[in-house]
């Protein structure tokens, strides 16, 4: 048996300078973990239009199961403008009141299985969508690795929403430009990143962080060691997608019981592939691929 894995929240289309590409950090995030070998799917909603049958076509093309992912008929499927500055960083303008502000818990048996969630803030930006995410990962069994990829865009957060999903997971995902938010929503103690870290592991009971520096690489910290990693240096095409697919690695290879060097080297790679693509979902060369070959078991390696 394969681990499942569900990504809960947006998808979408991102209105690119050269065109739309399929994105949503949950779409791209499944992609990934199934690209890896993982039973990646994702809980989404589109709107019952042109582009939310094209985004199921989409999925379809790239293997991620498409049954939960709803039809809406009173609202369209989600849309984000983006623009791409010089070094290849997105700026977002992200539509309100579209499909997936509308999810419902419909796929409790999938959230029930998984060997581990992820979810975001954007998609709880607004109700019944934060109720439906909280009760999936609420539903998700003891062993399950509860992913909070932060995910700050635009003013679709508070301390409210933040510290809720905190509560809720066991693993932290974040970057470099959202740890001072988080700090200073959170009253974190400490200016240094590493001090702030470590307070939010304590505080909340995770039992793993990531964080990514862009350029710099990336620090892992599962509460008792670190492991810091300079970075792939890579001709970057754009940024969209890498940090899910950083997610993606981080939660294959923790359920596989990896080393968190191993982790930390192999994710790493996998997102300087990403950025030296355009769009989200590219596929993975066969050399990356193989990192993840060996059988995976039917439960996850437990995080001590």
């Amino acid at each position: 048996m394969k681990y499942k894995i569900l990504g809960i929240g947006e998808v979408l289309w991102d209105m690119l300078p050269s065109g739309k590409q399929m994105g949503g950090a949950p779409a791209n995030f499944a992609y990934h973990a199934r690209s890896m070998g993982a039973n990646g799917s994702i809980v989404s909603r589109v709107g019952d239009d042109a582009l939310g049958r094209e985004i199921i076509e989409r999925l379809f093309a790239l293997g991620v199961p498409t049954c939960a992912v709803s039809l809406d008929a009173s609202h369209p499927t989600g849309t984000v403008d983006v623009e791409l500055a010089a070094d290849g960083q997105p700026r977002y303008i992200i539509h309100e009141g579209v499909a997936w502000d509308h999810l419902v818990p419909d796929a409790m048996d999938s959230a029930e299985e998984a060997d581990a969630i992820c979810f975001g803030t954007l998609a709880q930006r607004c109700e019944p969508s934060r109720t439906a995410i909280r009760a999936m990962v609420e539903a998700s069994k003891p062993s399950a690795l509860r992913i909070f990829d932060v995910n700050l865009r635009q003013d679709f957060y508070s301390k409210e929403l933040i510290e809720g999903s905190l509560e809720l997971a066991n693993v932290l995902k974040l970057n470099d430009a959202e740890l001072p938010v988080l700090s200073r929503l959170l009253g974190l103690r400490g200016d240094a990143a590493r001090d702030q870290i470590a307070e939010l592991t304590k505080r909340f009971g995770l039992r793993l962080v990531a964080y990514t520096r862009g350029a710099e690489g990336s620090w892992l910290y599962d509460g008792r060691r670190w492991s810091e990693h300079p970075g792939v240096r890579t001709e970057v095409k754009d940024t969209i997608g890498a940090g899910d697919s950083f997610t993606a690695a981080v939660t294959v290879g923790t359920l596989m019981g990896w080393d968190i060097d191993r982790i930390s080297d192999v994710a790493n790679r996998v997102a300087a592939f990403v950025c030296s693509c355009e769009g989200g979902t590219p596929p993975l060369p066969d050399e990356l691929r193989r990192e993840f070959s060996t059988n995976q078991h039917a439960h996850p390696a437990p995080i001590r």
